[in-house]
């Protein structure tokens, strides 16, 4: 099997938009569900709804793939899945190394989707001289000293960073220095890298705090709302009054008594 120092994807080259490219995962994901469902086609308007997008993006990012689908039967799940793999490099062996081995680098190197998706983690790397030798998801962790010649010996191209923010632009350099050129970065900082080096950054305080605000901009809706409602009750009741040619009556102790008494 090819390593990810052999070959790369060609999407670039290719002319693919990156934000085609961007969702060709969510494509996969859904269609990976229908083929261990068995399910042999699927129409776009189906595909597209399972992906969250609307169909003819869909159709548009296929044509990029040059697949079109045959009308009145659709697209055939197992070519798809084949077809959005290989584009994405995924039907080759892509090592990876995980850098910073506490509790999330830790999590990820316990997760199990990275083998079934065409990564396989070479090597958990962490500073700290008390975790080299520990066993995490089965594997020994390895003390940074120990980066360099690790990636040189697994072929190594894609690199994940875990560690604390003040860490990750040291570490970040290093593995590119070492021949990295793809990194996903979970430390909560902005790296600096050369041309030619991608980075993808992974930050859950932003996604929450996005979350955060779209909750804030509903509650305010919500209560705009009920008090439009409210005054709109309240200028029916008075409207009510004056369309029966009484007077607007308010709530006193005793009941209802006219708004304006009689001199």
């Amino acid at each position: 099997m090819a390593t990810g120092r052999t070959h790369r994807p060609a999407t670039r080259s290719r002319g693919i938009p990156e934000a085609t490219v961007a969702r060709l995962p969510l494509y996969l994901r859904a269609l990976t569900a229908l083929s261990e469902r068995s399910v042999p086609t699927v129409s776009s308007e189906e595909l597209a709804t399972a992906a969250g997008v609307n169909s003819a993006k869909l159709r548009k990012d296929f044509s990029y793939l040059g697949s079109y689908g045959t009308r009145g039967v659709g697209y055939d799940v197992e070519y798809l899945v084949y077809q959005i793999s290989r584009e994405l490099g995924l039907t080759q062996d892509w090592p990876v190394v995980i850098v910073g081995i506490g509790n999330l680098g830790a999590a990820l190197a316990n997760y199990g989707g990275f083998a079934s998706r065409g990564f396989r983690v070479a090597a958990l790397i962490d500073a700290d001289p008390a975790m080299a030798g520990k066993p995490v998801a089965g594997m020994p962790v390895q003390h940074s000293d120990e980066l360099e010649r690790i990636i040189s010996d697994n072929g190594v191209s894609i690199g994940v960073i875990a560690t604390p923010a003040g860490a990750a632009q040291q570490v970040c350099e290093r593995l590119v220095a070492a021949g990295v050129t793809s990194i996903l970065n979970f430390a909560p900082t902005v790296l600096s890298v050369p041309d030619g080096v991608d980075v993808r950054k992974v930050d859950l305080s932003i996604e929450l705090q996005i979350l955060a605000f779209h909750e804030q901009r509903k509650a305010g809706e919500e209560a705009a709302t009920e008090a439009a409602l409210a005054a709109a009750a309240e200028r029916e009741g008075i409207t009510d009054g004056a369309a029966d040619g009484t007077a607007a009556h308010r709530k006193g102790p005793d009941g209802d008594v006219p708004a304006v008494m009689p001199a």
